[in-house]
């Protein structure tokens, strides 16, 4: 039986979604200079005039968003490729956070500029997809009894952003050197999922090695 094919793009889309691709990038590369560019200095880089420009993207923001868009499918993918479900869930956790920051640090200066244009509540939708692969992580060391269970998930995931947008800010005021940003978060969010260890445990309390 003879498959059906699929009809080739008619050129005025295809050169519709490359005028799109190079808006995005040039977007990219202007928001990731930490630059609030004005639509039409965005529209010389891109080589498009502005009417292609605002056929596509009726505002600033909504190309912002569409940066976003981008920025948070290539996370994603490179989230995967730091393999969640693999390992024992502590290893996989710090492989994750260390993905997490590379991705991040590479654009802290479009996280400024949607802050400062689209608000928080705009990224924070935009760590759903992140957030569920962070929960099914945390669950499994649940399970296997290396995170801790007295906190909410939520709450962990909550702190997991948290402590990554802190870093960023950290680094972005000069106060922490980005080459060492991967290796304090491992610390830092490890132990603060772990399962702690029990009450009166040996090193522990005020009085450990008096």
């Amino acid at each position: 039986m003879a498959q059906t094919r699929r009809p080739a793009a008619s050129p005025r889309r295809a050169d519709a979604e490359r005028n799109t691709a190079a808006i995005i990038d040039a977007a990219r590369v202007a928001f990731g200079r930490g630059e609030a560019p004005a639509m039409n200095e965005i529209a010389r880089a891109a080589g498009v005039g502005r009417v292609t420009l605002y056929a596509h993207f009726s505002s600033r923001e909504e190309l912002l968003a569409a940066v976003l868009d981008r920025v948070f499918a290539e996370a994603g993918l490179a989230l995967e490729s730091a393999r969640p479900g693999s390992g024992p869930a502590d290893a996989a956790l710090e492989r994750v956070v260390r993905t997490s920051w590379a991705s991040l640090d590479g654009c802290r200066r479009i996280r400024g500029a949607a802050l400062a244009l689209l608000g928080p509540e705009h990224l924070h939708e935009r760590h759903d997809a992140v957030g569920a692969r962070v929960e099914g992580l945390l669950d499994r060391g649940r399970a296997e009894g290396v995170f801790r269970s007295d906190l909410p998930r939520d709450w962990l995931v909550t702190v997991f952003f948290a402590v990554l947008h802190a870093a960023a800010d950290e680094v972005d005021g000069g106060r922490l050197e980005p080459g060492r940003a991967a290796d304090h978060l491992a610390a830092s969010v490890l132990a603060l999922v772990r399962t702690p260890p029990p009450a009166g445990a040996a090193g522990e309390g005020p009085t450990a090695g008096v």
